[in-house]
């Protein structure tokens, strides 16, 4: 097993039951708003056909659909950590892969996003035919079936521990990714996988970025004007990237942080970093394009709204 994994291990024996009732709220009254946000922001972008046929709405949309399931996902094993709800190795296994594979899709999105504008900048002419809607539905197919095929990676690797030798099935440890490296071949090969993801995805978009730049200084007012658009929102993604990056890192902080604090301190700081660090994100993306983008903005107000008042109805008596 990873020599991470006892970080992960026994993180609410420093909490009475008044206090993890307490943050188990306090983070499930949070993510419920992201997700009711999130998920009026993809009925939303189903609501009208412009979304449906424009390729920057369909990737938005595949984005916001890996986040949302993320986050619950997260949620969900956030809970089972705090109620101390031991799972068996298939099950935990489930959840994991699915959690990683959601996961994985995102930063892959936001390249296929920032490739999108940098179409759209620097060869014009050329985008309707080169960013067809036929073409976002293979890119996105493409997303997921990489993503898909380093999940397979992972279940092989996974394969290979003897769990004949454990006599049982059931886990003695709470679910979670680190638990699940079960071998130093599944550690390594984790490891490997998220460097190299992360660091091609911010050479595709720092790429994009610099050439979008070039293209806004070169062009003329009214082209320049929609290339600095472009080049806000290519800062955009760069910086979502970074904070699913940060993700990537909320076990290693763990691990660090556990060192030197109190088991107590260490599960408070923990809901703080689960929140900011895995939750925040995954609502990000809602509140930036459905804020940001015009089209977007006055259809997910008119959603929220209608939302809003219906549970009002149905509250009254």
């Amino acid at each position: 097993m990873s020599g991470e994994a006892p970080a992960r291990t026994n993180v609410t024996t420093g909490l009475d039951l008044t206090e993890r009732v307490m943050l188990s709220t306090l983070t499930t009254v949070s993510c419920g708003i992201f997700f009711f946000i999130n998920v009026t922001t993809l009925f939303t972008l189903r609501s009208r056909r412009v979304f449906c046929e424009t390729s920057r709405y369909v990737l938005l949309y595949n984005l916001l659909l890996a986040d949302t399931l993320q986050m619950s996902l997260g949620q969900v094993l956030y809970l089972l950590s705090i109620c101390r709800v031991m799972l068996t190795f298939p099950v935990c296994g489930l959840m994991v892969m699915i959690a990683n594979l959601t996961n994985e899709v995102s930063p892959l999105t936001l390249v296929a996003m920032s490739l999108e504008r940098y179409v759209a900048v620097c060869f014009p002419l050329r985008h309707a035919t080169i960013v067809t809607a036929r073409n976002t539905v293979v890119a996105v197919f493409a997303v997921w079936a990489v993503c898909s095929l380093n999940v397979v990676t992972r279940v092989l690797l996974l394969l290979q521990f003897p769990f004949e030798e454990l006599g049982s099935l059931q886990m003695k440890t709470i679910c979670g990714t680190m638990v699940m490296f079960l071998g130093p071949a599944s550690d390594m090969y984790d490891r490997a996988y998220t460097c190299f993801l992360f660091v091609s995805a911010t050479v595709a978009i720092i790429a994009s970025y610099v050439a979008v730049v070039i293209a806004a200084r070169a062009a003329s007012s009214a082209d320049g004007a929609s290339a600095l658009k472009a080049r806000n929102t290519l800062l955009l993604h760069l910086v979502q990237l970074g904070l699913s990056l940060s993700s990537t890192l909320h076990n290693s902080l763990l691990l660090l942080i556990s060192r030197v604090v109190t088991t107590a301190v260490l599960i408070r700081i923990l809901n703080v970093l689960y929140v900011f660090i895995i939750v925040l994100p995954r609502c990000l993306s809602a509140l930036i394009y459905g804020l940001r983008d015009q089209t977007i903005r006055p259809v997910l107000f008119h959603h929220l709204c209608c939302c809003c008042s219906l549970k009002k109805v149905h509250i009254s008596p």
